[in-house]
């Protein structure tokens, strides 16, 4: 019998559970297969250094020769060997440390026995024995081929996922300038100069471009915003400032670029202008004034009618106002200037009296 209502929801909801758990273990999978590779590789390129590190160093200490003679040559013991797995891993990196003490055994083999005819460590043991790594330009489980084949992954003009280990799906992620499930396709922007059936080059078009069909403004399909076809069916750019109504604020000035345009703030002597600096007002802020076409400070200690009123008040000009401070002695209290209190005069001592010493001549 059917379900339906509410177990009906239910099952639903459980299904969909299961579906996202499965997804979620996919992906953890694929990720785990290529940091498998991945501390592979770091495993094997760390022996290669450990190897050169120790290729001049000896049993040291005592008769060398007798030693060589009698505990066979540093070159090829297993003393070199212990030397050089104890310094493949961090001591922090639990994945790296792990995958050497679970295989290693499979080192002292390639030691001893298969480095002669497999002198590549890397291909012997990440790809071929343990199988974590394939060879370059194959991906997924059976190292199966890249998009556009092993040599030329993604047709030389992307990566392609997985490459190199047990995981990934093969799928190219583009370089910039291209696109497309093989990576022969132009993005915007983007013409093919050269292109084949295995071969792309992708090429920039002239800046006017939003699509074009080669490197000149004259070759755009469609020309990109801030830009506009002349007469010559070639790609200019739009001066927005030359419009009757400017894009930018009152207290701004616009300043044209190519495909765009700028608004940078007039100068602050400026109520509006048409470019940088006091010579380009098209009136001047208040407290200023227009001396020879250029905006200047307004001095208004000197206008005839004094702007400091009040008494006991003098007049200090700044850049487009000025200031009514009090004159020197006085304070300012409830907005009037008074005088400030003088300092008590100490009484001066009575002259004492005092004697006349007789000048007596010699």
């Amino acid at each position: 019998m059917l379900s339906t209502g509410p177990e009906l929801r239910l099952l639903r909801r459980l299904l969909s559970c299961v579906t996202l758990v499965l997804l979620f273990q996919a992906t953890d999978a694929k990720r785990d297969l290529k940091s498998a590779c991945t501390t592979c590789q770091k495993i094997t390129d760390n022996f290669n250094k450990g190897f050169d590190r120790t290729a001049k160093q000896n049993f040291g200490g005592g008769n060398t020769a007798w030693e060589e003679r009698k505990l066979s040559k540093y070159e090829t013991s297993e003393i070199r060997l212990v030397e050089i797995v104890e310094g493949l891993c961090d001591s922090s990196s639990f994945e790296c440390n792990h995958m050497v003490e679970e295989h290693e055994e499979h080192f002292e083999t390639w030691w001893f026995k298969r480095k002669t005819k497999h002198p590549d460590l890397h291909k012997w043991f990440c790809v071929e024995t343990i199988k974590v790594c394939c060879p370059k330009g194959t991906f997924g489980p059976d190292c199966n081929a890249c998009v556009g084949g092993s040599e030329r992954p993604c047709h030389g003009n992307g990566m392609c996922d997985g490459d190199g280990s047990r995981g990934g799906d093969g799928q190219c992620s583009c370089d910039h300038g291209y696109k497309g499930e093989f990576c022969l396709d132009c993005i915007d922007g983007y013409f093919n100069e050269v292109r084949n059936d295995t071969f792309s080059l992708c090429t920039e078009c002239h800046s006017s471009c939003k699509t074009c069909t080669g490197g000149t403004n004259q070759d755009c399909d469609e020309c990109k915003e801030g830009w506009e076809e002349d007469d010559q069916e070639a790609c200019v750019d739009v001066n927005e400032c030359s419009k009757d109504s400017s894009p930018c604020e009152e207290d701004q000035y616009c300043l044209n670029t190519e495909g765009s345009y700028s608004c940078k703030a007039c100068d602050k002597v400026c109520s509006g202008c048409t470019g940088a600096g006091p010579d380009n007002c098209q009136a001047c802020a208040s407290g200023y004034q227009l001396t020879e076409g250029t905006c200047t400070d307004i001095d208004e200690c000197f206008e005839q009618e004094s702007v400091c009123a009040k008494e006991h008040q003098e007049c200090v000009n700044t850049k487009g106002s000025y200031m009514c401070n009090c004159s020197s002695g006085y304070e300012e209290q409830d907005g009037e200037c008074v005088q400030m209190p003088q300092p008590e005069k100490e009484e001066e001592p009575e002259p004492s009296e005092t004697t006349t010493t007789p000048h007596t001549e010699f």
